[in-house]
């Protein structure tokens, strides 16, 4: 059977990524199962998809723990803990980065001896939200690497999923997908189908074991504000908003009312000022401000020069 995980963030194609594979599977006379992994998470937050696919029936389910090939769409996620693209990988797993850094680097970053593949970035873009078909080249390289996969079918597979669109989308996914397939080419068939997970062996999680609590404690009911304070969706953020307050006017009450998560507090003196452990990056509040006094900033340029002018 291959097990396959498709790893990005919100908004980079991960979920049509994932179908597209499992339908080319699919049309290749496969049994499959295709689906995302995520909640209720905005632009940018780390998600997940995975494909499984064998030629007899599939019984197992949820989380592909043992994955054989793992497709990165961002590789700044590596270094994120909660997204787990390192998570049950084996020597004989293949690791595919969206990256402009070298194989070689990142098997000594990682510590790992499994085979590294690099599907290079043509150029940086300040958000990677805009990286434009990264999903369906990842479906794409995917498809050349199981060896097993025509292109044909890979064609096939993106004008069915991607059918409720426009041509030029259609193209240009088609483009992107085709273009990482043929990248891939000297790799046909590296990626291995992974040994059955046999039943009879299976070893039950360490369960943490919970005492019996009153309702009034543990009935899904929240009695305190700031009960998630500590989960910090900063680091989801891929661009940050940064307030110029010299143009601010002080009109608290939009960037503050539109904020989906409450991130962006009013001091005493009636200025907005932002909570970058919990922002999202979502934008909003840049396209709200009525006197553009806030601008969009590429995450990695924010924080370099946060660091540089912070004290030593």
């Amino acid at each position: 059977m291959f097990r396959i995980r498709f790893h990005g963030r919100g908004g980079q194609g991960m979920k049509t990524a994932s179908r597209i594979l499992g339908t080319a599977f699919f049309l290749e006379g496969y049994e499959v199962q295709d689906a995302p992994r995520y909640g209720a998470e905005r632009r940018g937050a780390p998600i997940f998809a995975y494909v499984r696919a064998d030629k007899k029936t599939i019984n197992e389910r949820g989380i592909i723990q043992q994955p054989d090939l793992v497709l990165v769409a961002d590789d700044t996620l590596v270094a994120v803990r909660v997204a787990g693209v390192l998570s049950g990988i084996t020597d004989q797993t293949v690791l595919v980065l969206y990256s402009n850094t070298t194989r070689q680097t990142w098997r000594e970053r990682l510590n790992i001896k499994c085979p590294v593949l690099i599907v290079p970035l043509e150029q940086e873009i300040a958000d990677p939200l805009e990286r434009r078909g990264v999903g369906t080249g990842c479906a794409g390289a995917a498809a050349q690497l199981t060896g097993v996969i025509s292109r044909q079918k890979l064609q096939h597979a993106i004008e069915q999923e991607l059918a409720e669109l426009d041509n030029q989308i259609i193209e240009k996914n088609m483009f992107h997908a085709l273009e990482a397939f043929d990248l891939m080419e000297g790799q046909q068939g590296l990626v291995k189908e992974g040994v059955s997970i046999s039943a009879h062996n299976y070893e039950p999680p360490d369960w943490a074991e919970l005492s019996f609590e009153p309702a009034a404690i543990s009935a899904p009911a929240i009695h305190a504000p700031l009960t998630s304070e500590q989960s910090r969706t900063g680091l989801w953020r891929t661009m940050r908003p940064v307030i110029d307050y010299h143009l601010c006017n002080r009109c608290w009450w939009v960037c503050s009312t539109f904020c989906p998560d409450g991130a962006i507090q009013v001091t005493d003196n009636r200025y907005p000022r932002i909570d970058y452990d919990h922002c999202k990056g979502c934008m909003v509040c840049v396209s709200q401000c009525p006197a553009h006094a806030i601008a969009a900033v590429p995450e990695a340029e924010a924080a370099k020069k946060t660091a540089q002018e912070a004290p030593a």
